[in-house]
C-alpha cells in the first residue's frame, strides 16, 4: 500500500491441501467489511462439511463471502469433475465477465430469455451439466446420508490419530483439524535420536522409500510431501466411505512392516 497498490481481494482458504487448516472466516470477513474488499472463499477441499451438523462451525463466516469455490467431487465423491463457483452478486456477473455474445452461437433476439445460454458465462463455453452429478446423488442419499459420510471420515480421521500415538514410531505433524492426517514414520534406527545434527534429512528420506516399496508390493499408496521446513512426511486423506477401522489399522500395520529394516 505504501507504493500506491489498493488491494480489493481477499483469498481464504477452507481445508487446506496438505494440512487440512481452516482460515477464520468471521474475522477475515470483518477486515473485509472494514475496508470494502471482496472476499474469496476457496473451499474446494472443505466446502462439504457445511452438511454436518457436527463439524460446519469450521466454516462459520462462511456465508459473508463474495464468492465461495467448491468442489463436490473431493469430499462427497461426485463423480469427477464436479465444480461449482458461489456467489453473493445477482447482476449476472459471469456473464458481464465472460460472455461475448458472439452473433453465430448467443443470439439477442430470440424468442425465448437469453439468460438460459450458459455458454457465454464461462470461458470455455461448452461444458458438461456438473451440477446433474451432484444433484442425482444428493436425491439418492439425501441430506442425512452425504452428513453421514462426513461424519464418518472425521471418525476414522480420529481413529486413525489415536491409534497412532499408541504405536512407537509415528509423529504427528500437528493435531488434524479435518480428515487430512499428517505424520512421519520413525523407523527403528532414528528412534530416540532426534537431536543428532542430521535426524531431519535423514528422517525425510523415509517417506520416499516407504512410497516406492507399497507401490511396488501393491499394498496401498499414501502421498508424501514437504511443507515449508518441515522435512518429507506421510499425508492420509480419509475422504473414502467404504473405508474401516480395519483399514486404517491396516494402514499402520503395513507402514510398521515396510519400515522395519529401516
Amino acid at each position: 500500500m505504501q507504493r500506491g497498490a489498493v488491494p480489493f481481494l481477499v483469498s481464504a482458504t477452507s481445508g487446506t491441501t496438505v494440512l487440512g487448516a481452516f482460515d477464520p472466516l468471521e474475522a477475515i470477513a470483518d477486515v473485509c467489511q472494514r475496508h470494502g474488499l471482496w472476499l474469496h472463499v476457496d473451499a474446494a477441499w472443505g466446502g462439504s462439511v457445511l452438511l454436518s451438523q457436527t463439524h460446519r462451525h469450521l466454516l462459520d463466516g462462511i456465508q459473508r463471502a463474495d464468492s465461495v469455490a467448491w468442489n463436490p467431487h473431493k469430499l462427497l465423491a461426485a463423480g469427477l469433475q464436479c465444480s461449482a463457483l458461489l456467489l453473493q452478486d445477482t447482476s449476472n456477473l459471469l456473464k458481464r465477465c465472460h460472455g461475448s455474445q458472439a452473433s453465430y452461437l448467443f443470439q439477442q433476439d430470440k424468442f425465448y430469455d437469453v439468460a438460459l445460454d450458459t455458454g457465454d458465462k464461462v470461458v470455455q463455453c461448452g461444458r458438461r451439466v456438473d451440477c446433474l452429478k451432484l444433484w442425482l446423488m444428493w436425491k439418492a442419499q439425501g441430506d442425512q446420508g452425504l452428513e453421514r459420510r462426513i461424519d464418518q471420515a472425521f471418525v476414522l480421521a480420529r481413529y486413525l490419530v489415536e491409534e497412532m500415538k499408541k504405536r512407537e514410531g509415528f509423529e504427528l505433524v500437528m493435531e488434524p483439524e479435518f480428515v487430512n492426517v499428517c505424520f512421519w514414520f520413525v523407523p527403528p534406527s532414528l528412534r530416540g535420536k532426534q537431536e543428532s545434527p542430521d535426524y531431519q534429512e535423514r528422517l525425510s528420506k523415509v517417506a520416499p522409500v516407504l512410497k516406492e516399496r507399497m507401490v511396488k508390493e501393491g499394498s496401498m499408496m499414501i502421498g508424501y510431501q514437504p511443507h515449508g521446513t518441515r522435512g518429507n512426511f506421510f499425508r492420509v486423506v480419509v475422504a473414502n466411505s467404504a473405508l474401516t477401522c480395519a483399514d486404517m489399522d491396516f494402514l499402520l500395520n503395513e507402514l510398521e512392516r515396510l519400515g522395519q529394516d529401516l
